[in-house]
């Protein structure tokens, strides 16, 4: 048995991000929510998402009770690089390893991600992973016309402050 570990909405400017951990023998699927507030500052700033997704990452391989000597695949996105350092240092190097994840775990991680965006109200594009310029603008207009939304934006990208939207609500944030 083997277990598959794959993150999905990390680089998009909506909601926090989704980590799935799946059991390809049996097709067991288990998700956690890396919460928004590790992509806004100050915690984007120290990093602490890398430190929050190794506690998920623990968190799920608890839930599907990890057995002695099964491998642990998971995905190469620097998300998951203090993860990695913890679960080698926990189960051994001969056990973790990095890979391109693909098929149904990715499936799966990215599906949960998209429910939990369209549980905003949000409707992604269709195309989203072929056009992710695009889709990061989708995102940034829909926030416009959701004002009350932007607490569920990724704010902590320093390139956001070209925009508007984003001075705006820095300014009002830390004005409270």
């Amino acid at each position: 048995m083997t277990i598959i570990i794959d993150d999905a909405g990390v680089g998009d400017l909506l909601f926090g991000a989704v980590i799935g951990a799946f059991r390809s023998r049996t097709q067991e699927f288990s998700y956690e929510i890396l919460d928004v507030k590790y992509f806004r500052p100050p915690r984007f700033d120290r990093k602490e998402y890398l430190k929050q997704a190794s506690k998920v990452v623990f968190k799920l391989l608890g839930r599907l009770k990890l057995k002695p000597d099964e491998p642990v695949y998971i995905c190469r996105g620097y998300i998951f690089d203090k993860a990695v350092k913890d679960l080698i240092r926990k189960y051994g190097n001969n056990r973790i390893f990095r890979i391109k994840v693909t098929g149904e775990p990715q499936f799966l991680t990215e599906t949960a991600y998209l429910d939990e965006i369209r549980n905003l109200g949000y409707r992604p594009l269709e195309e989203r992973d072929k056009k992710r310029a695009k889709s990061f603008f989708h995102m940034m207009n829909w926030l416009k016309k959701n004002p009350d939304k932007l607490r569920y934006a990724k704010t902590g990208w320093p390139r956001l402050s070209r925009y508007r939207l984003f001075r705006t609500y820095h300014q009002a944030r830390s004005n409270e």
